[in-house]
């Protein structure tokens, strides 16, 4: 089995650092060769891709843009009246994708409009999620481009979010029947809304083109107290064959670096990957 590959997420890793360029850099330092980062629309693309390129890292995931977020919104994929807004926001993230040679589009499907009833809009909200993920998904074809959906946990994180079940994503991208449209499993959000990961792990592994990782439920690192067996979720997912990126997406209880001790120890143990894939 060949060991995992872990991508450290930068919107969350580093705090201690300001701005994306360093962080990249601490990152590299760190052992890491891949990184992603939630929202990079803040920096200039080819700026970014120059800071990747120079600490030696490439860049794997980046999100669609969340929308006003000060209005409350968390992306715009299943939102009603925004359709417009999320095909400028995809057009947007594939302009970055392309500068920084990022293969992976977190398709964001945001939350149920304020005051609504989930179960009174959710067949509106899907049908809004399913013309959106059609488009999105020619788009991000022409450019050789994976799209993914990422269901986030309702009952602690977003309790608005539209999608919120790794069954409910995969029901969604089967009635899409794209291929370059997959599931983002962040085991933090599966676990608090399902538990059952061994068998969801089987179950939706074929369709997964991203994991995330953090320990529940305090978000931190896997290594960090809580209820996760990260050793053996770990190996579950090599047996299982998953070939993509691990993504370090957790809040450092400490220093980061201090912090990636249980990285270093599964490298240790597991060797690193070929860095040629």
């Amino acid at each position: 089995m060949a060991p995992l590959r872990f991508s450290a997420n930068l919107s969350w890793l580093f705090p201690e650092l300001p701005g994306l360029p360093a962080r990249l850099q601490a990152a590299a330092r760190s052992g890491f060769e891949a990184a992603e980062v939630a929202w990079p629309y803040a920096e200039d693309p080819e700026a970014l891709a120059r800071a990747a390129k120079d600490a030696g890292l490439r860049l794997v995931l980046i999100n669609t843009p969340p929308g006003d977020q000060e209005k409350g919104e968390m992306g715009l994929g299943a939102v009603p009246g925004r359709q417009v807004a999320f095909r400028e926001g995809l057009e947007q993230a594939v302009l970055y994708a392309k500068a920084l040679g990022c293969p992976r589009v977190h398709l964001m499907a945001g939350r149920v409009p304020q005051g609504a009833d989930r179960a009174a809009v959710r067949e509106e909200m899907e049908t809004v999620f399913l013309e959106n993920l059609r488009h999105a998904a020619g788009v991000l074809a022409q450019e050789n481009l994976v799209g993914l959906l990422e269901p986030i946990n309702t009952r602690v994180t977003d309790p608005r979010y539209f999608l919120d079940t790794p069954q409910q994503a995969a029901a969604i991208l089967q009635k899409v029947g794209r291929p370059n449209l997959q599931l983002q499993m962040d085991v933090f959000h599966w676990q608090i809304m399902d538990g059952n990961l061994t068998g969801n792990i089987r179950e939706f592994l074929p369709i997964v083109g991203h994991v995330q990782v953090a320990q529940v439920p305090g978000r931190g690192e896997p290594s960090s107290p809580g209820e996760l067996n990260f050793p053996y979720l770990f190996q579950l997912l090599e047996d299982q064959g998953y070939q993509g990126f691990v993504g370090c997406e957790y809040r450092p209880q400490g220093d980061t670096v201090e912090g990636l001790s249980w990285l270093r120890s599964y490298w240790d143990r597991r060797g690193r990957p070929q860095a040629d894939q």
